[in-house]
């Protein structure tokens, strides 16, 4: 079994690491910010929640469009490229006056580079672990993810309340400017993964091959739905308590770093298979406890215990990369990445309907629902799908290669 102290002996992987964390403070910091400011300056719950995730929603078009690039661009220029976009963008969200619909333009544009990002970045973390490793890989990423989380959030809430909403965003602008750096002078000069020139056809081609097996059809809805309507549950934090906003992510960050951990490196391989739905339902039931407007103590109880289900993601992490050629490494880890936040977008956009109508605890608990739901009817095709992890695709191979003696 693979530890952790084999990860970072790996050359690059602390980089690439330190990389993908700096990146995820930088929106956790400058998106509770940007939120608040947008609920200041227009009462409203859904453009708040659209401020918070409605960059995510933008990856859905990266992800018909850009993903083709993922494989053919040097990895360490594009990942610095695409902070030093986000510092600049982020640092135009700061302008005092900004026009909404500004607002929302330089989020699209952020969405757009990051459906490239993550493909990028995946693919590099697939290139550069020995395949024993992939899996605690994945889990100290997402880790990571989750104590920058709970740090930015942290951040951020002080930052909006000891000094101002626009000040946590262009605190935000300086963590992408940092992560920038990171890739510059942490990573090597590696070659693309494939040639040939990127293009929208080329991407449509490859998304559609993804997608034409029904086992990785029903992996990547997973990996996509049940998740995207449980952060559209999350995007109500702002409107549903205000000044307790930070608290509850800090906690729900706490408790994914808990699933995370506890999937990555002690459930056993004979159950990850079992585990992956019922783990993912995890996610959505406790927050059907938000139907009695609980008081703080158990509010922040259910959202932590909510969110250890997001180690389910990890599970069907491991069955996609069984399920991929080789060939399609970067587009096919970015494709998840990208489709992954742009239902995230969608939650939020769902969530921030349903406040806007009737009240944000009555969104979560109806988001809450939906992914029960979900999660059962692809629980109940999983088993009747009889698919054992193998392709359709003649000459299927593992997503992580095996790589050379060190």
């Amino acid at each position: 079994m693979a530890r952790y102290r084999t990860l970072f002996r790996t050359p690059e992987f602390t980089p690439l690491l330190l990389t993908g964390s700096v990146h995820t403070a930088a929106q956790t910091v400058a998106g509770l910010g940007l939120a608040t400011l947008v609920l200041h300056a227009t009462g409203s719950p859904f453009l708040s929640a659209l401020a918070l995730f409605g960059p995510s929603l933008a990856q859905l078009l990266g992800a018909t469009t850009l993903l083709s690039a993922a494989d053919r661009l040097p990895p360490r220029a594009a990942l610095s490229g695409v902070a030093l976009f986000f510092a600049a963008g982020t640092a135009v969200l700061a302008v005092p006056a900004l026009p909404t619909w500004a607002v929302f333009a330089v989020l699209l544009a952020e969405g757009l580079a990051a459906s490239l990002g993550g493909g990028v970045r995946y693919g590099l973390l697939n290139e550069i672990l020995p395949r024993e490793a992939y899996l605690l890989g994945r889990s100290v990423t997402n880790m990571a993810a989750g104590a920058c989380q709970i740090g930015g959030f942290a951040a951020g809430g002080l930052l909006v309340a000891l000094l101002s909403p626009r000040g946590a965003v262009l605190a935000g602008a300086g963590l992408y400017l940092a992560a920038a750096l990171f890739a510059r002078l942490g990573l090597g000069a590696r070659p693309p993964r494939a040639g040939g020139r990127p293009s929208v056809a080329a991407t449509r081609r490859t998304n559609a091959r993804l997608l034409s097996v029904p086992a990785r059809r029903r992996c990547y809805l997973a990996l996509w739905v049940p998740n995207g309507l449980i952060v559209g549950c999350e995007s109500l934090f702002v409107p549903y308590a205000p000044e307790r906003a930070g608290l509850l992510f800090v906690c729900g960050a706490f408790g994914m770093l808990t699933g995370d951990v506890a999937v990555g490196r002690f459930v056993p391989a004979r159950l990850r298979g079992r585990l992956r739905f019922p783990l993912q339902a995890l996610l959505a039931a406790p927050f059907l406890l938000f139907a009695l407007d609980p008081a703080l103590p158990l509010a922040l109880a259910a959202v932590t215990v909510s969110a250890v289900g997001y180690g389910a993601t990890l599970l069907h992490q491991e069955r996609l990369t069984a399920l991929v050629p080789q060939e399609l490494g970067g587009h096919a880890l970015g494709l998840h990445s990208s489709g992954m936040l742009a239902f995230q977008g969608v939650g939020a956009a769902l969530g921030g309907g349903l406040a806007q109508y009737t009240l944000p605890r009555t969104g979560m608990v109806v988001l809450a629902l939906a992914s029960l739901v979900v999660t059962f009817l692809l629980a109940r095709a999983d088993r009747e799908g009889g698919e054992k992890g193998k392709s359709a695709e003649p000459g299927s191979v593992d997503l992580v290669p095996r790589s050379p003696a060190r």
